[in-house]
């Protein structure tokens, strides 16, 4: 009779057996799409805007007789390329990384989304309140300068 340990998802659960070796191959292909779709966008976002500054941080470099521009070049796409193998290997074939993506998808379809005419109402109670706080400040502000330049402290204005 078989263990309940022979069962690869019993041995899995139980962490006593690892998963066999996928390769580069995408883990869990179905699940996650938008979550690693946009943290794809959002390093590829970002990298651009490293490996624009690493093109002009290289183009001040010498080696021997090469133009410049080769080595910004040469260096900017390496840079490029590192960024997205890292970013594959972290977005679609990390299992623990894959699986943070796949449940943070999970718990984001199960916020409740405010309405529009919510979000309106909480943005003009959150301007009005912040008009009102500026305009108590002014006048607290001008009592001050008033209660201030009768005493003597500040100079008269005029």
């Amino acid at each position: 009779m078989a263990d309940s340990t022979d069962s690869p998802i019993a041995a899995t659960a139980a962490g006593a057996v690892a998963e066999p070796s996928r390769g580069l191959s995408v883990y869990k292909p179905g699940q996650g799409y938008y979550t690693r779709m946009g943290t794809v966008v959002g390093v590829a976002l970002i990298s651009l805007l490293g490996i624009l500054w690493a093109w002009g941080y290289m183009e001040q470099w010498k080696i021997g007789e090469i133009n410049s521009i080769y080595i910004a070049a040469g260096g900017s796409i390496l840079l490029g390329g590192l960024i997205t193998a890292v970013t594959y290997f972290l977005v679609f074939v990390k299992p623990p990384s894959v699986d943070f993506l796949i449940a943070t998808e999970g718990e984001m379809k199960k916020v409740n989304w405010s309405t529009r005419r919510e979000v309106m109402g909480s943005t003009g109670a959150v301007v009005v309140t912040a008009v009102f706080l500026a305009l108590f400040c002014w006048v607290l502000e001008l009592v001050f300068v008033f209660v201030f330049q009768n005493i003597g402290v500040l100079p008269n204005a005029g």
